[in-house]
């Protein structure tokens, strides 16, 4: 069996019909291993609620949206984007909008300065599919790397895919200050710099279902 798989494989790449490539996977960083789908379980959170996080000491609030705020270079002006996962930011490329949008057309194309990474190029791009004018601030952090459906954004927009993590869930060379830090702590270390800087806008409830290893 494994012969014939191995020549399937050899048959169908020769073929050009198969292809390596990039993708996201869910990743154990406890485990070092990817988990498909199934073996990743989920729990509905209703309300905001502090949980134990594998290899971190205390707890960590999950639940909420956290609301911040990105400067437009060379402008007084303000792009208000939210994220339940702050420390995703460090990955950001991007802020997307909708085409139609007249809150942000005059933004578009414009580069925004990323707080803790100064020379990240961080743009307004737009993606009429993903971002819903009603919703929230009408604008959408990007995370090509994080994120499915921001992958998808990069990919249309051509934005940069930035890794922030490694294996074991640390943050790493391109998170800049934080590198080294574990993932939770990091997040937490982020809010009180974003307040710091005047950039937090606050944090709202937010209902979601959260990725549990199976295994």
């Amino acid at each position: 069996m494994y012969r014939a798989v191995t020549e399937a494989f050899v048959r169908l790449f020769e073929e050009g019909r198969i292809y390596r490539s990039y993708r996201l996977v869910n990743w154990s960083c406890k485990l070092q291993t990817a988990l498909s789908d199934v073996e990743v379980q989920y729990e509905e959170l209703t309300e905001p609620k502090k949980m134990k996080v594998p290899g971190h000491d205390g707890e960590y609030e999950f639940g909420v949206l956290i609301h911040f705020a990105y400067k437009v270079k060379d402008s007084n002006e303000e792009i208000v984007v939210a994220t339940t996962r702050i420390e995703t930011m460090l990955g950001d490329t991007a802020v997307a909008v909708h085409s139609s949008d007249e809150r942000y057309k005059h933004l578009i194309g414009k580069e925004l300065v990323h707080p803790f990474i100064p020379n990240r190029k961080l743009i307004v791009v737009t993606d009429d599919e993903l971002v819903d004018p009603k919703y929230g601030t009408g604008a959408v952090k990007i995370t090509p790397a994080h994120d499915y459906n921001d992958f998808k954004c990069g990919q249309k927009n051509k934005l940069e895919f930035i890794n922030i993590l490694n294996d074991d869930g640390t943050i790493n060379q391109n998170g800049g200050p934080y590198q080294g830090m574990k993932r939770f702590d990091c997040r937490n270390q982020i809010l009180k710099d974003l307040e710091s800087r005047g950039l937090l806008r606050g944090k709202t409830k937010n209902p979601m279902r959260l990725g549990f290893c199976q295994r």
